[in-house]
């Protein structure tokens, strides 16, 4: 299909943390957006994984009705 660019709706890095209740699942992602995560992660001294989620969140709360 066609590609449509979306407006960046993300905060930077260092901003994207948040506690809340989770589940844990398991994720395929590519070499290059793990080794970003794990690097902007490590220099503000948070999880990777907690900025992953972060993302994924603001996502879903961008498109929910």
């Amino acid at each position: 299909g066609e590609l449509k660019q979306i407006k960046d709706f993300l905060p930077p890095p260092d901003q994207l943390t948040s506690p809340e209740e989770t589940v844990k699942v398991t994720i395929s992602l590519t070499k290059k957006s793990l080794g970003f995560f794990k690097r902007e992660a490590a220099r503000n001294k948070i999880k990777y994984q907690k900025m992953i989620r972060a993302v994924v969140d603001r996502y879903a709360k961008a498109y929910e009705r």
